[in-house]
């Protein structure tokens, strides 16, 4: 493709960050440790269990490193969440709106997720905002770019989006480490499951504490000379 087609782009995590999938996401991981005949943590204790990919979720908390039970935590986790739990899910105050300016501004826009593809396109679908993607990127069923790193670099060789103005936004540091290692810049959100000093730490080139201010930090990140109105 020619340089001068691709466009501005800014790639969205799901979890935490379009939404809060607090409670179907942890009421999954329960059902899947007890399935395995394990006492589940409560629900707060499961927290830091959105974000990072399921598969290394599961090897915490099974305390193994055996595949096949690994394996079979990640499908009885899906077994809940493909029927309830993906929907049991809040969009978050102010994404739709923040959606909308960033379209008007003539951003591609994708959604970029660990988790599976099909399960990111129902949400989006579920909350009536693909109208505002250009296209919805997630996982595979074979774990194929369920590390952020390898969903970003996928989503840069396969979309019409030039790498050096291309924003990530997501509330965790695997967001920011990902985005890093295809050599984008992050806008961390305080709204979702990472706090500030995960993402300074991680290296987020800028922090938004609501919705309302994305427009304006991606602007001053990708357009240092434009002026937008938060």
């Amino acid at each position: 493709m020619d340089v001068s087609a691709r466009r501005q782009a800014v790639l969205f995590d799901l979890d935490g960050t379009l939404t809060d999938p607090f409670v179907g996401i942890t009421k999954s991981l329960q059902y899947a440790v007890e399935k395995l005949g394990r006492i589940a943590p409560a629900a707060d204790d499961l927290r830091w269990c959105i974000g990072p990919p399921i598969k290394s979720a599961f090897g915490i908390l099974l305390e193994t490193e055996d595949p096949a039970l690994i394996d079979e935590g990640v499908r009885l986790y899906r077994e809940r969440y493909s029927d309830v739990g993906k929907f049991e899910n809040i969009l978050i105050d102010g994404i739709p709106e923040a959606l909308a300016e960033l379209v008007a501004d003539g951003y591609f826009l994708s959604v970029a997720t660990s988790k599976l593809k099909t399960y990111a396109g129902e949400i989006i679908d579920h909350f009536d905002l693909r109208r505002y993607f250009n296209v919805v990127h997630g996982s595979e069923l074979d774990g194929r770019n369920s590390v952020k790193g390898d969903l970003i670099a996928h989503i840069l060789a396969t979309e019409p989006v030039d790498a050096t103005r291309t924003a990530m936004i997501g509330d965790r540091s695997h967001d920011v480490v990902g985005a890093k290692l295809n050599g984008i810049e992050t806008v961390g959100v305080l709204w979702g499951y990472g706090d500030r000093k995960e993402l300074e730490d991680a290296g987020a080139a800028r922090i938004a504490g609501r919705p309302a201010e994305l427009r304006h930090l991606i602007g001053a990140l990708l357009e240092p000379t434009a002026r937008f109105t938060a």
